[in-house]
């Protein structure tokens, strides 16, 4: 079964398109403004969300400025996400192939590996923070089970039980996956409003067992004034952004299902501002609820989970977390790699195929070692991770300011030397000399200790480069498909 199920264009070449990359036919664009508001829901609603935003309330700001900075960067998020967005949901086409106006058509795979890198990186690390849900679940109906949790006595440092769990949770988003991204619709329809009223009841019984009065907005007693608390004010917004910076890229794989654009408006205002500043209460409640009730502030849900004493909250908490993280894997992650690996090699890979693809390679990356070590996220974060701010300036300087927005889809799928897209063997120079440096820069924020205070504003600093330089070579130099036109006609090519 197709995927989009498109009509291809006349001429397209097998090796740049499959069922799965073509555009999405008006009969097939499916997701309304709920699916997508429920979409951001299974985004944010995870394990890794929850501690994020508790962990913004901790910042030395009063309840009140974290609440500012948190909506700054939300409504940033709101408008970025549109930008990118618009373009596949008038086109119907998905990242990898939106990114071909940019770089070529098959410099296109440059940011789509990148891209399907961070995918697969994080869906590993996400079903194991699924797992911990999953395996605190079972310890606590069969405490037997105990026997088997300690990961020293398991294989490449899990134990047997966290290999159960984890095996079980990557086998059920197989199989979730596979039946589509219809499949994948209606279980985000389901899982992002499940995990909402699974929240409000764990918030309402926290406020129940320890007091209204005991409730506040802020988590540390450190207090910031002035112009340093405008700084962090600052500093909140862009982490907001940054939060969500893998799906500022491929957020048009799932816009171009939407039927209209006022819908995917609507959606998106739904699930990002109101859905973020709501989810963020939720988190501080129950998190500021944790002090007077265990003597400390405890960020991670999967703890305070643990240590509740009602077996059934323990139940329902621990799937929920199961249902949020699953919903923000197949969301984020998993619909990401296999359409950015299917980009690759389209005539062997389609949308399952990448996926699986995506899949097999996760059991290999034993997330659990890369979870452990903060040296290792940092490195990745600042090497691969560092290519999706300047990818994203290049594609939107392309398509609103260079393109004006025309783009003729037909050239996406050609591989012609006289097609808009064709620039040099496929390949855009402009972008790739554009994006180097960009990358250089986000990858010295992250590692140069001098810069560490710049970190939040890296995916800006890299963006904002990326997007300079490549306005900037395409305001000095002619088109360079009429260059290329040129050089074939010399070597008579071309009539």
């Amino acid at each position: 079964m197709n995927v989009s199920g498109g009509a291809w264009p006349e001429n397209s070449s097998p090796r740049l398109i499959n069922a799965d990359l073509a555009p999405v036919p008006a009969e097939r664009r499916t997701w309304g403004t709920y699916n997508l508001f429920s979409l951001w829901m299974s985004d944010v609603h995870s394990v890794g969300g929850y501690v994020f935003a508790a962990g913004l309330f901790a910042t030395g700001l009063t309840g009140w400025q974290v609440l500012v900075g948190m909506l700054a960067g939300i409504l940033a998020v709101f408008g970025l996400i549109h930008l990118v967005g618009v373009p596949s949901q008038r086109l119907g086409v998905p990242f990898p192939v939106m990114a071909r106006v940019a770089f070529g058509v098959f410099g296109a795979n440059l940011p789509a590996l990148a891209r399907a890198i961070v995918a697969i990186a994080w869906y590993g690390v996400q079903t194991y923070f699924a797992s911990m849900s999953l395996k605190l679940l079972l310890l606590r109906a069969f405490p037997s089970l105990a026997a088997w949790a300690a990961d020293a006595d398991g294989m490449g440092g899990l134990s047997w039980l966290g290999w159960f769990c984890y095996l079980t949770l990557w086998t059920l988003q197989l199989l979730i996956f596979r039946r589509g991204m219809e499949s994948i619709r209606r279980f985000t329809d389901f899982a992002g409003p499940a995990v909402y009223v699974v929240m409000f009841l764990i918030a309402l019984w926290m406020v129940r067992r320890v007091g209204f009065d005991q409730i506040g907005l802020s988590l540390t007693d450190r207090r910031l004034t002035g112009v340093e608390a405008g700084i962090e004010m600052g500093r909140v917004a862009a982490l907001v952004v940054g939060y969500f910076a893998a799906l500022l890229l491929n957020f048009g794989d799932f816009s171009r299902y939407c039927p209209t654009p006022s819908q995917m408006v609507r959606g998106n205002l739904l699930g990002l501002p109101l859905n973020w500043m709501l989810f963020a209460l939720v988190t501080v409640v129950v998190t500021s609820g944790t002090v007077p009730l265990f003597g400390e502030a405890i960020l991670d849900p999967v703890e305070v989970v643990a240590r509740l004493d009602s077996v059934g909250l323990v139940v329902l908490g621990s799937l929920t977390f199961v249902l949020a993280t699953l919903g923000i894997n197949l969301v984020a992650n998993f619909v990401s790699a296999a359409i950015d690996l299917a980009n690759v090699s389209p005539r062997h890979l389609g949308f399952r195929t990448g996926g699986l693809l995506a899949a097999g390679i996760t059991l290999f990356t034993f997330p659990w070692h890369f979870v452990r070590s903060p040296q290792a996220i940092a490195v990745f974060v600042g090497t691969i991770g560092g290519f999706l701010g300047p990818i994203y300036g290049i594609l939107v300087v392309d398509y609103y300011w260079v393109r004006r927005g025309r783009v003729p889809v037909p050239d996406l799928y050609r591989e012609d030397p006289a097609g808009a897209f064709w620039y040099r063997r496929g390949w855009n120079p402009r972008a790739v000399a554009a994006l180097l440096p960009a990358v250089s820069l986000s990858a010295a924020v992250a590692f140069i200790p001098a810069l560490e205070r710049l970190g939040s504003l890296n995916w800006f600093f890299s963006a904002g480069l990326a997007a300079v330089l490549y306005a900037a070579m395409n305001r000095r130099h002619p088109d360079l498909r009429a260059e290329a036109e040129v050089e074939l006609s010399r070597a008579g090519q071309i009539q």
